[in-house]
């Protein structure tokens, strides 16, 4: 398919086509059981890439902690949201979203939707960045084409480690070498930037952002992404699996329309003294600080040597516990109202539980040695390639 009929017909997954447009491609992919996707990951055998968890409906307790989370957090996400797109709209050029597929996904939809408000269309699409592979250069080189006076934004959820915007510098330091039509900047923009390391946050609190809870059900019903090139051409996009087995349960569209319903309130009263979002070098300094003292302390209370293991703050600890074999949860106080569906997980799983009220994150996971690795790790946790 040309890149022109790609833009024609488009890619939505469960989303209004208007949000989104996926620049993945679709594919037929046997899932593989996580202890057996564990095993091949660490043991050097596959890249995680090339392999995919199954993904399941949450359980009525667990979609009862989701609405719990939603109810208690969407107004923050909504707030956020608009001090984002106030910051984005200063310039008074609308600029192209690009998400970090596909935990950058909804953000990048209620920002789409939030600049509209604002009075600026900008263009969303949602492409595919994997740790250790690298950005997916097809997709750039359509929006470029199509775009090629818009300033790109990257969108993603929130920051972990910082191990997405490490890859997201080094990624596009390659892709412009290759093409030399001049450097796309790392403009990473998220809700929450627990790392320190992002262009532009509403903030570095580790609060729980509602959609981290749920995989491909809030999502657009689309996967992680995947690159495995016995499924894909060299110049397709990277891929994807349609989780169409996931349909009755699919809260994608509800997700984005009602805090949509809760900004558009907020723009019709002035944005009720929500100020464009200032992420300092000071604040980015103080979040890396942070985080550079948690690794450290759970590196040697825990005896890992391995930072990949370490997973830290809400969405990561939530993501692996979700999608990996975890060794344990370290939760601040397991009674606070956004660890309770991660406490929940974890007694699923059989995760070990221990409480640290000396944490400054709301939670971390570590993930589950399986034996020595053949090589180091590439880290696969994170947000925006969604590995695990």
């Amino acid at each position: 398919m040309g890149e022109g009929d790609r833009m024609r017909t488009g890619f939505s997954g469960s989303y209004d086509p208007d949000d989104v447009r996926f620049l993945l491609e679709p594919v037929r992919m046997a899932p593989t059981d996580v202890a057996t996707k564990e095993r091949l990951i660490q043991s050097g055998a596959k890249h995680y890439s090339e392999l995919l968890a199954p993904e399941h409906a949450p359980d009525a307790t667990y979609l009862a902690l989701f609405e719990a989370a939603f109810a208690r957090n969407a107004d923050r996400v909504a707030r956020d949201v608009v001090a984002l797109a106030r910051a984005l709209a200063a310039g008074g050029d609308p600029p192209a979203l690009v998400s970090l597929a596909r935990a950058g996904t909804p953000i990048g939809v209620l920002l789409r939707r939030t600049l509209g408000h604002l009075g600026l269309r900008a263009p969303h699409y949602s492409i595919s960045i994997i740790r250790d592979r690298g950005i997916d250069g097809q997709a750039l080189d359509a929006i470029r084409r199509w775009h090629p006076k818009r300033h790109m934004y990257f969108v993603d959820g929130w920051t972990g480690k910082g191990a997405i915007a490490r890859e997201l510098r080094r990624a596009l330091a390659e892709y412009d070498a290759a093409r030399d039509r001049g450097p796309i900047p790392p403009s990473l923009v998220v809700l929450s930037d627990l790392a320190g390391v992002a262009g532009q946050a509403a903030g570095g609190d580790d609060y729980l952002i509602p959609s981290a809870i749920l995989n491909g059900t809030v999502s657009g019903l689309v996967s992680r992404t995947v690159l495995d090139r016995a499924l894909l051409g060299p110049d397709d996009f990277h891929g994807c699996v349609y989780l169409d087995h996931l349909e009755p349960h699919d809260r994608t569209r509800w997700y984005v329309d009602t805090i949509d319903a809760r900004v558009r309130d907020l723009v019709r009263r002035g944005m009720n003294g929500i100020s464009p979002a200032a992420w300092s070098d000071a604040d980015r300094a103080a979040c890396a600080a942070r985080t550079a003292r948690l690794m450290a302390t759970v590196g040697e209370r825990c005896g890992v040597t391995d930072r990949h293991r370490i997973k830290p703050g809400i969405g990561e600890a939530t993501r692996a516990v979700l999608r990996r074999m975890p060794d344990r949860v370290l939760v601040a106080d397991p009674d606070a109202p956004d660890a309770r569906h991660l406490v929940h997980l974890a007694e699923t799983r059989g995760a070990p539980i221990e409480v640290w009220p000396e944490l400054p994150y709301t939670a971390v996971t570590l993930i589950r040695r399986l034996g020595a690795a053949h090589r180091p790790w590439v880290d696969e946790g994170g947000s925006g390639g969604e590995p695990g």
